[in-house]
């Protein structure tokens, strides 16, 4: 390390946790971060200034006017330019130290493992669910760990995957259900400097091998309320790659009795016993304002400490737009012992 990089990354070094030690190893590593939008640019920019050592930048988008709200590594000059490309250019003059490679490509079942084999680390910024079990896949067959971020409206999320033995997105994400994005329902420009921070900093500690990162958990954090929730999941052996990458896994179930309900087998339930059934809507209060479909409506952040008040021996029936909340929720039911039985769905 020559004495301009000591001083420029003094103030990391200081720290115990880091020195000299840490800052060697952050500049032995090599990254490739999917996606230059919303989530990478916050990304990229800490991790060039932290001093990561080799970076790859992946994404075949150019830049739009609607990107430059919350994507603040461009401006309208760049309007119609590769994001990758583009990328590479304004990070080198932040920090000509690090080597940065741009890939003007999507990711693609067909050249993923020529364009993410010679990295150490994978981090997801993109925003499609495809593209996440792409990298969860890759990741998986060759032992890297994922970090992962997601966006929308004013809620982000992040976890860490693959870590150490530890689980995978298929494990919490088994099967792919598409719901709005941010072009369809907005997002607050801070919101994804907010979560690519969080991003940047679980890469960051994994690569010097300081902290506990994310692994087995996932952070949601809700800006209108500032609520900072956290979900335990664990490695499932049933949700394993399939030999289509970026395939769908087989939906497992997620505890005793708790599984996804369709509209016919609710209403059955609605029918024979309408007193011993409960259903909660678990989007955000202004969500269920909008449209909803009746019963109680508590937010996923505020399941946790709801549990405890539901009566007993109740058919609880959680849903939201695309059953990806509503399944969060029932696994947490499942495994706080209630006594009753869970179901998850998408909104009817």
């Amino acid at each position: 390390m020559t004495p301009i990089e000591r001083k420029r990354y003094a103030r990391q070094i200081i720290m115990p946790e880091m020195g000299l030690t840490g800052q060697e190893k952050l500049r032995a590593g090599k990254v490739a971060v999917v996606g230059a939008g919303g989530l990478g640019c916050p990304v990229l920019q800490y991790l060039v200034a932290a001093g990561v050592g080799e970076i790859a930048i992946i994404d075949d988008d150019t830049v739009e006017l609607t990107n430059l709200h919350r994507q603040i590594l461009y401006s309208a000059d760049d309007i119609g330019k590769n994001k990758a490309i583009t990328a590479v250019e304004k990070l080198s003059v932040l920090n000509p130290f690090v080597r940065l490679t741009a890939y003007p490509d999507r990711l693609t079942a067909e050249n993923s493992a020529d364009l993410l084999n010679g990295y150490d680390l994978v981090i997801d910024g993109s925003d499609n669910f495809e593209t996440r079990y792409l990298v969860n896949d890759f990741c998986v067959e060759l032992n890297k760990p994922f970090v992962f971020g997601s966006i929308l409206r004013f809620e982000g999320q992040v976890s860490v995957f693959n870590y150490q033995g530890g689980p995978t997105y298929r494990c919490l994400f088994p099967d792919a259900e598409e719901g709005d994005n941010c072009a369809e329902a907005g997002v607050m420009g801070v919101l994804p400097g907010i979560i690519g921070t969080y991003m940047a900093n679980e890469a960051i500690k994994i690569i010097v091998g300081i902290g506990e990162p994310l692994s087995g958990k996932l952070l949601v954090i809700n800006t209108l309320s500032n609520n900072h929730t956290i979900f335990q999941f664990s490695r499932s052996e049933t949700a394993i790659p399939s030999k289509s990458p970026g395939a769908p896994a087989p939906q497992p179930s997620v505890g005793d009795g708790t599984r996804e309900i369709s509209y016919d087998e609710f209403e059955a339930l609605q029918i024979a016993d309408p007193e011993q059934v409960l259903l909660v809507d678990v989007r955000e209060y202004y969500e269920f304002e909008a449209d909803n479909f009746g019963g109680e409506n508590i937010p996923l952040s505020e399941i946790p400490e709801s549990i405890g008040h539901f009566p007993a021996g109740k058919k609880i029936v959680f849903y939201c737009n695309s059953g990806k909340r509503s399944l969060q929720a029932a696994k947490l039911l499942a495994q706080s012992g209630y006594d009753g039985q869970g179901f998850w769905a998408q909104h009817w």
